[in-house]
């Protein structure tokens, strides 16, 4: 079995990319796990946020707009397939779709066993010491 995609986006959420793309350029999602707006996902304009060594990229939603999600929360989240999606109202007023009226959520369901197994042989996602802001796994010097 393949492993499954860890970050999906729901058609909504995709129309809302694509908007924000064609005003602003390529973007990048980053997941905190604070409280507050911290565990909202925020939207940036790729590479106006840098990347910590330790974070995880979830995968890229929409094309090619990479999403991230803090180690911490990863460990929490990993046995889970993550959703972005899009709601009426105001988030962080550091994301970009916040002038629009709307905020991106995630959504997350548990990976059935034999997803989880697929996971585990796949091996470990890659970290932000490994990857570039594109989210492209880094060659080594």
């Amino acid at each position: 079995m393949n492993p499954p995609p860890r970050i999906l986006a729901t058609p909504a959420a995709e129309a809302l990319i694509a908007r924000l793309v064609a005003a602003h350029g390529p973007l990048m999602f980053h997941q905190s796990g604070g409280c507050c707006d911290g565990s909202a996902p925020m939207c940036f304009v790729r590479g106006e946020f840098r990347v910590g060594g330790r974070d995880v990229l979830l995968g890229h939603v929409a094309g090619d707009t990479p999403v991230w999600i803090g180690a911490a929360q990863f460990e929490y989240w990993r046995h889970t397939q993550i959703t972005l999606d899009v709601v009426p109202g105001r988030g962080a007023g550091m994301s970009l779709e916040a002038p629009e009226g709307l905020r991106f959520i995630v959504r997350s369901r548990v990976f059935s066993d034999a997803e989880a197994e697929a996971l585990a042989a796949a091996g470990e996602p890659l970290h932000g010491d490994a990857a570039d802001h594109d989210g492209k796994r880094l060659e080594p010097l």
